[in-house]
């Protein structure tokens, strides 16, 4: 059952919501304008009454985006997923996310989850995440088909099998308008990570001459890139990192090339 629906489309030469609709608990926030007056761009976020998602929430909206458009669906914060009041991990989460995109359309997707509140000691304590990203090109044509899934293990634990790792994230780039940031975020990661085990080279060496013993650390930020798509129009980004400060300042210095498009920088 549909939750919530937005229609943007071009009128008097400028993106505009022509169609908004909601129930609970999802609700929209479409601000009038968001940064820069010489960006067009709508800019909508989601919200659910009491702040988060609890058991027995169900949400499924459908946005579309007329010819020519340009909008921004996120939120105003971390969407949290409370646990129920009985039981002693989070409910399942699924999530499942459908794109239909055009041969010029340009799509930016940024999907990532953190381990929760894990200074409380709140670490991957839920019994599972599944998240599901399609994107099909010119109609129905499959482009990109991903799913990510958590769960707890009989022999491990899924904080066991994260180890340090708090935040597991995926970027997704695709089409005409968002090459500049393709080539930039490839080179990046690809430098990121040519510095990450250099430096990991020279202190296991440093380990191993003072404790004569084999000693390897583990990277905060592990990242990885691949292209995608028919000439390889797409480029979607794997991270994995041990804070969330890290993963913020990654995306905002990856996205604020975008800030003409979108009106302000994201993650800024």
């Amino acid at each position: 059952m549909e939750t919530g629906k937005v229609i943007v489309e071009k009128v008097r030469g400028k993106s505009t919501v022509t169609k908004c609709f909601s129930k609970y608990p999802l609700k929209f926030i479409i601000p009038r304008k968001v940064g820069s007056s010489e960006s067009e761009a709508v800019w909508i976020y989601t919200i659910t009454y009491g702040g988060g998602i609890v058991s027995g929430d169900s949400i499924a909206c459908d946005i579309i985006v007329g010819d020519g458009c340009t909008t921004v669906l996120t939120t105003q914060a971390s969407t949290k997923v409370y646990k129920a009041v009985e039981s002693k991990c989070s409910e399942q989460v699924l999530e499942r996310q459908v794109f239909k995109v055009m041969s010029d359309s340009s799509l930016l997707i940024v999907d990532w989850i953190t381990s929760g509140r894990h200074e409380r000691g709140e670490k991957w304590d839920f019994d599972l995440y599944k998240s599901t990203n399609h994107i099909f090109h010119d109609g129905d044509e499959p482009l990109f088909l991903d799913t990510i899934l958590l769960e707890q293990g009989t022999d491990a634990g899924l904080a066991e099998r994260m180890q340090d790792y708090q935040v597991i994230a995926m970027v997704i780039l695709l089409g005409p308008k968002l090459k500049h940031v393709q080539n930039q975020i490839q080179e990046d990661v690809k430098k990121i990570m040519s510095q990450s085990l250099h430096m990991i080279t020279i202190g296991s060496r440093q380990y191993t001459s003072r404790h004569n013993d084999h000693h390897l650390t583990k990277p905060s930020f592990l990242a990885s890139c691949s292209v995608f798509g028919p000439k390889g129009i797409g480029v979607v980004t794997r991270i994995a990192a041990m804070t969330t400060e890290s993963v913020y300042n990654f995306l905002q210095h990856q996205l604020s090339s975008m800030e003409p498009l979108l009106g302000v920088c994201p993650y800024s």
